[in-house]
């Protein structure tokens, strides 16, 4: 890890030129007498970093100290620089290790390359954690711990012993084989199989994980893809309310937002569309439509055009008169 941190300084250096000690403690997340160390450290392995005294003095290398990456063209490290930019950052839990990754990157490019790459990044902007109407898109938060040795059994192919708090219930301990993560809208999802059986887990309902020395009983090759597509699948089809659905177009994307998944779509000729959408139940159901006022209109089960009409009937009986 120091290795990486000594990398990661140089390349700071590289990029950004003159810093002080604590701009580089922030930047790599230690204090700043670490810092000084790691600089001591840089110059007596050969490394041509100085140091510049009084009031707007920092840290610097002599210019070109560099290393070149020839075979990456500039529109392949912008594509890199957007694609780590934004919330996709967060991803499992590898954050620190894109930025690192992000400026070695950048470091490497050949001059012409690099040129203006910076600014260029700017212009594109990934998953925003607000729309156009200012709504926060929901997330979950995993604690780092748990995320890292999560993390590291999937990578490794060990056994993982984790504290689980399904909802309703007390926390349990699980010992499971896991396959691999995914993560879908903001939360992240554990598969695995305990006993041969497939298993699904949020890990914001994590409490405590544990890699544990035992192989995982699994296969060395694994399709993501199919396997969530698998699972997802029978979730869905049990206990979840299916709903058909005729809705405005300007609020279909409230309503996909609410609805646990799509199970078709097509446009009417008035120009609504007409959708089968699936909720966790008829709570749920009339809680998201009820948003959506006279821009929808539910067209099956004969349950929640009822439960909607007994709410209307219910509010006008209420303000009916003075």
């Amino acid at each position: 890890m120091r290795a990486d941190r000594l990398v990661s300084l140089v390349l700071l250096l590289r990029q950004r030129g003159r810093m002080t000690a604590d701009e580089l403690a922030g930047e790599l997340e230690v204090s700043a007498r670490t810092v000084l160390r790691d600089i001591d450290s840089l110059s007596t392995a050969g490394v041509p970093v100085y140091a510049d005294r009084g009031r707007h003095g920092g840290f610097s290398l002599l210019p070109g100290f560099r290393t070149e990456l020839t075979g990456l063209n500039h529109e392949e490290a912008l594509a890199l620089l957007t694609a780590g930019s934004g919330r996709g950052e967060q991803v499992f839990g590898l954050s620190t290790a894109l930025a690192s990754a992000m400026r070695k990157v950048v470091d490497a490019l050949p001059e012409g390359h690099r040129s203006n790459l910076d600014e260029a990044s700017m212009r594109f902007l990934v998953e925003p954690e607000t729309d156009l109407l200012s709504r926060r898109e929901a997330s979950e938060e995993v604690a780092g711990a748990v995320m890292a040795q999560v993390r590291r059994a999937v990578l490794t192919g060990h056994k993982l012993r984790f504290l689980y708090a399904a909802p309703d219930k007390e926390p349990r301990w699980h010992t499971v084989d896991p396959i691999g993560l995914v993560t879908v809208r903001g939360r992240t999802y554990l598969l695995a199989t305990k006993s041969d059986a497939d298993r699904t887990y949020r890990l914001s309902r994590v409490l405590e994980a544990e890699e544990l020395s035992e192989p995982a009983e699994r296969r060395g090759q694994v399709d993501l893809d199919r396997i969530w597509a698998e699972r997802s699948a029978r979730f869905l089809s049990k206990n979840h309310l299916s709903v058909l659905v005729r809705v405005n177009p300007t609020r279909q994307d409230e309503l996909l937002k609410t609805a646990r998944a799509v199970r078709a779509q097509e446009r009417e000729a008035d120009g609504w569309v007409r959708l089968e959408v699936t909720f966790e139940d008829l709570r749920h159901a009339v809680w998201a439509l009820w948003q959506l006022d006279t821009d929808a209109e539910v067209l099956a089960p004969d349950s929640l055009r009822s439960a909607l009409r007994d709410r209307a009937a219910a509010l006008v009986f209420r303000y009916e008169g003075s």
